[in-house]
């Protein structure tokens, strides 16, 4: 008989949501604390790039991996990526953040090799478990997972602005398609069982224009297109996706937090596509407003809610947002509305940018002490 492995790797989502919140704890307060002097960032790396470098792959695409191999496993009827394999993707993971931290002090190609090995196993594991099954469904999610693999591989090939760029709009996509599929679907199982009948709809032709839109976007960014092209496709996304989740029912969720999370995550898309739309119009004055919009509130804001939500369904408790959890997504909200403002306040830049910080810091740091025993411990229901 097969022995079982511990409970901290038999989903992916244990390891890796608290890695994902301990990284985004200490990668934004590292970089505030750089920022302000306190620390020292590392030398090797150009400040900024390395931020962004470690917001996206260190602190979402953890979030990306502990959803995508906990999913696969319910996509495809498999069993889940769990034991060795999994302590592997997690040590891939610590290589990757430590060789970026020594940015500088070790050889550039080792440093692109150790962070390459998290990215390149998670489309590994993910892949083979998606195309063994023949789940053709998800083999969208496997072309995401390769595409942020290769973005991460330019980023280091000398190109750091271009891999930021496709990974920023990797994971947009990625928010929109998933998003796409779990914010209406766990939206109408909660309204049947609250006996409303005025359920969520998909739209088939609304969806595959907003995810083409927002695709086209990002393609534009990346070669470096700007002026009334860009505007268009951006403008033209954000209404798109304003139809696809006012279709959702989402002020029907106000009173279940864990949902309503998920509404207001999806909702940063078009808010981010319109301040994009406006600035490659030249009429916002901050374009950093619009990315901040579409990577703390759209992609930041999509993750908060999925590891506040999916640990409580697959450790047999209840879906219910402890006053804790409330506290911290209204702190979340927060983080992002007072960046944005932050953006556009040229003489508050300093404090809004450390209020922001903090707001988000104490965010993650109450969904580690309040999630640290159900990542931890045994299901609620064994016996």
């Amino acid at each position: 008989m097969a022995q079982r492995p511990p409970i901290f790797l038999s989903y992916a989502f244990r390891p890796f949501f608290l890695l994902s919140a301990l990284a985004a704890i200490l990668l934004a307060g590292g970089w505030i604390a750089g920022l302000t002097g306190l620390s020292v960032l590392p030398r090797g790396v150009n400040p900024l790039e390395w931020h962004a470098h470690e917001m996206l792959v260190g602190f979402a695409m953890a979030t990306v991996a502990g959803f995508t191999l906990t999913a696969v496993a319910t996509w495809t009827g498999r069993a889940p990526v769990r034991g060795a394999a999994l302590l592997g993707l997690v040590a891939a993971w610590l290589l990757g953040r430590l060789a970026m931290w020594q940015a500088g002090q070790l050889p550039a190609p080792m440093i692109a090799l150790l962070d390459t090995l998290f990215p390149a196993g998670l489309l590994v594991f993910f892949g083979w478990e998606v195309v063994a099954a023949r789940n053709r469904r998800n083999y969208k999610v496997v072309a995401l997972i390769a595409a942020l693999a290769l973005a991460n591989l330019i980023f280091h090939s000398g190109q750091p602005r271009l891999g930021t760029v496709l990974m920023v709009h990797t994971l947009v996509v990625l928010v929109a398609l998933i998003g796409g599929r779990i914010v209406p679907n766990f939206t109408a199982n909660w309204m049947r069982g609250q006996g409303m009948s005025d359920l969520p709809v998909n739209r088939p032709l609304v969806d595959g224009i907003a995810l083409a839109l927002t695709l086209s976007f990002g393609v534009a960014s990346a070669a470096g297109v700007s002026g009334e092209i860009t505007a268009s496709i951006a403008l033209a996304a954000a209404v798109a996706h304003a139809l696809r989740v006012m279709q959702w029912r989402g002020l029907q969720t106000i009173r279940n937090p864990l949902l309503f999370a998920l509404h207001v995550a999806y909702w940063w898309l078009p808010i981010g596509y319109v301040l994009a739309g406006l600035a490659s119009l030249g009429l916002l004055l901050a374009p950093a407003t619009a990315l901040h919009a579409l990577t703390m509130g759209a992609i930041g804001g999509m993750a908060f809610a999925m590891i506040t939500r999916v640990p409580l369904g697959h450790t047999g408790r209840a879906l219910h947002a402890s006053r804790l959890t409330v506290i911290a997504y209204l702190l979340f909200s927060a983080a992002v509305l007072v960046r944005l403002v932050g953006s556009l306040a040229v003489d508050a830049y300093n404090i809004l940018l450390v209020i922001s910080v903090a707001c988000w810091c104490l965010a993650f740091t109450l969904f580690v002490a309040e999630y640290w025993p159900v990542l931890s411990q045994p299901r609620a229901d064994d016996a």
